[in-house]
């Protein structure tokens, strides 16, 4: 995303109430990137209809959810952030499990675990962030 947009985007969180902190905009955009790509994967993943495909279905909506949200900010205080944060890790989880179990013979599983860990690891900087800024 633009400089423009980020900017944008960080006006509007500042005149959101609980949300003065000092947000580091580049931790929130590689959130959503991760948040993204992860969607990306398990939508990709959950067309193998492997018994990992409910779990991938989950995960990618929630990652857009996720994604979404951090993009309108409109409507969202940091407490239900954190919780939105906290749901996303815990989906990107189940679904790295799942696909775990087929990793060694499925390379779409493979990559599909290897993003939900990124997301979950770039949703746990997001935290970190707003937990210091706060």
């Amino acid at each position: 995303m633009d400089s423009m947009m980020m900017g944008a985007m960080s006006q509007d969180m500042k005149a959101m109430d609980g949300m003065e902190m000092k947000m580091d905009m580049a931790v929130m955009q590689a959130c959503m990137d991760a948040c993204a790509a992860c969607e990306q994967a398990c939508t990709v993943c959950s067309m193998q209809m492997m018994d990992c495909a409910p779990a991938c279905m989950n995960c990618a909506d929630m990652c857009n959810m996720m994604m979404r949200s951090m993009m309108r900010m409109q409507g969202i205080t940091p407490a239900v952030m954190m919780s939105m944060l906290d749901a996303c890790i815990a989906m990107c989880q189940l679904c790295m499990d799942a696909c775990m179990e087929h990793a060694d013979h499925s390379e779409v599983c493979k990559m599909c675990a290897q993003s939900c860990k990124a997301c979950m690891d770039a949703c746990m900087d997001m935290k970190n962030m707003m937990m210091a800024a706060a």
